[in-house]
């Protein structure tokens, strides 16, 4: 990918060798796999190849998918979990039909207290019903975040707002990032989840933060929180 980035090398020859890991049961390298196609899916998102990057990121991580399934097995380690995690929010952000509508349907029973989602399937499932989801799922989401007693679920639910796609929905959660219900710390988490959550959440997030960046610049005052709002 470095090379590529570079330009020595084609990105062709990039997916081509990310094909060779459908078999790969380390987390770790799914994991590194997982943020090289994320960078690549942020550069296509200004072509016409954008859903072709997200076709390909069903084809290489359904296998795996497929094989972890989404209930823990006997004598799993704490590392197939994460996997677990990383390859279902993957594919339920790319759009993947089966893991969509499984997502759904646990979420469903989260909400209504039926079943409620382990700590390490919230994060893929919220991340993929917000994606896929419209005003309804948002309002269910900060209904869910005011509501939780845990400042880690808060955190979480603000790290994912960000996936929503409707630009009206965007403006929403940015708006959201600057309330009372989110602690000043935590503000920059959720303006980088909208950044780095679409293009449209791109293009919102950089014009949210010059809109109000005496606010941003006095509330940090120069400090590590304005420098990864930045980064962001």
């Amino acid at each position: 990918l470095s090379q590529a980035r570079a330009g020595i090398i084609s990105t062709v020859e990039v997916l081509k060798v990310m094909e060779a890991f459908v078999n790969e049961p380390n987390y770790t390298v799914w994991s590194d796999l997982s943020c090289n196609l994320e960078i690549l899916s942020t550069l296509l998102s200004h072509t016409d190849f954008y859903e072709e990057i997200q076709v390909f990121v069903k084809d290489v991580f359904s296998p795996i998918g497929e094989r972890l399934g989404w209930d823990p097995k006997p004598g799993e380690g704490h590392l197939d979990a994460l996997l677990r995690g990383l390859v279902l929010g993957k594919l339920g952000k790319a759009g993947h039909k089966a893991t969509l509508e499984e997502a759904r349907r646990r979420f469903k029973d989260h909400v209504e207290g039926k079943h409620i989602l382990s700590a390490d399937l919230r994060s893929p499932v919220y991340v993929t019903i917000l994606k896929h989801g419209d005003s309804t799922t948002l309002d269910t989401m900060l209904k869910l975040h005011k509501q939780a007693d845990m400042q880690e679920e808060k955190n979480r639910i603000e790290r994912v707002l960000g996936a929503i796609s409707q630009p009206e929905l965007i403006q929403k959660v940015l708006t959201f990032a600057l309330s009372e219900e989110v602690r000043p710390q935590d503000t920059v988490s959720v303006i980088g989840g909208v950044a780095g959550g679409s293009k449209q959440g791109r293009k919102a997030a950089w014009k949210f933060v010059r809109d109000n960046w005496e606010e941003l610049y006095n509330r940090y005052q120069g400090g590590f929180l304005i420098s990864r709002l930045i980064k962001v």
